[in-house]
């Protein structure tokens, strides 16, 4: 099933995919890979998803679906996503290391060497020193980048902006007060800029939280991008790590994917963790006793040859929860999967 993988590696992110799993015991754990009407990988020839693929719906989220009378679980897949700072002065800083902590791969543009150092050692992935509009260039954009504009000036700013608005994104923000981002804005409008497209720049950048400090604008701003990339309902946990783990890593291990969730469980539908048989794990989905249930049950699948897939229940609502000191009420379902 490390085919399945492989494929997704190589997919074009440009194009709509999504891997379905059967959960009705008739076929379960069977898994279909499918990149716009086409299905590219099936983890059984002629299997169920081609059988039925005339009946598989028009999907638009992660989650549970029924195809042909069975259950089925949809979970589509996005690419890589991606912070693009322009500037590396004192706010880029807090916003590289944030931006890194919560998974985004992080690209500093900056002019100044002094300035692109800094960023270097704040750990972006990739610094451009270099005229702004030339590095622009190098970035192609799509639906999974995100925008900063941090520069030292609006005059940069306008520059950045020009370019930035022919790209595809996901996300702009500039930073400055409401009477420098409305000059930027206006220079842009005549510049024949679409006024939707300017419309979504956000601006002043970040949520309200009485920011004053860098730290704290950087908090602000990154707290706005996250809530930006989490409206989306295409949110893949086939995380480029667990994906080259379960490639590379050597040895059997289980993939832990929740299904369903019902109350205030901490992680979402599509959350996934990979369960190595070493006791190491790539990912989380919510730490506590939760984690500690689903991680004891996925040693237990490694130990049974005859299974390759289990679903397991877990309950955060009860007294036992309570006890525990969990905090998250709800319940999950999640799907366990063993690979070699």
């Amino acid at each position: 099933m490390t085919g399945l993988f492989q494929k997704i590696e190589e997919l074009d992110s440009s194009t709509p995919n999504m891997v379905l799993t059967a959960l009705d015991p008739e076929f379960f754990g069977e898994k279909a890979l499918f990149s716009g009407q086409t299905c590219i990988w099936e983890s059984r020839k002629n299997g169920f998803f081609t059988e039925h693929r005339k009946e598989i719906p028009d999907l638009e989220k992660d989650g549970i679906c029924v195809v042909s009378g069975k259950q089925v679980f949809c979970e589509f897949l996005s690419q890589e996503k991606h912070l693009v700072i322009c500037g590396g002065g004192h706010v880029s800083i807090p916003v590289i290391k944030i931006g890194r902590m919560v998974g985004f791969k992080v690209t500093v543009l900056e002019d100044r060497p002094k300035f692109a150092d800094h960023a270097r050692g704040a750990g972006a992935d990739q610094v451009i020193c270099g005229p702004f509009e030339q590095s622009l260039a190098a970035i192609p954009g799509n639906k999974d980048t995100f925008f900063v504009v941090v520069t030292r000036g609006h005059r940069y700013d306008e520059m950045c902006l020009k370019q930035i608005t022919s790209k595809e994104y996901a996300y702009i923000g500039m930073m400055g007060s409401r009477l420098r981002a409305a000059k930027v804005k206006e220079a842009l409008a005549q510049s024949r800029v679409s006024p939707a497209i300017i419309g979504d720049i956000h601006s002043p950048i970040g949520l309200k939280i009485g920011a004053e400090t860098p730290e704290e604008i950087g908090v602000s701003i990154m707290a706005e991008v996250i809530q930006i990339k989490n409206q989306s309902c295409k949110n893949s946990g086939f995380t480029k790590e667990i994906v080259q783990a379960v490639l590379k890593e050597p040895g059997q291990k289980v993939l832990a994917t929740i299904v369903s969730r019902k109350g205030s469980a901490p992680r979402d539908v599509g959350t996934k963790m990979l369960i190595l048989r070493d006791g190491r794990t790539v990912g989380t989905i919510g730490g506590g006793c939760l984690e500690a249930e689903v991680f004891q049950k996925s040693l237990q699948l490694l130990l049974n040859p005859e299974k390759t897939s289990l679903l397991c229940h877990a309950d955060m609502s009860g007294n036992d929860a309570e006890e525990e000191g969990m905090v998250c009420g709800g319940s999950i379902d999640v799907l366990l999967e063993a690979y070699v």
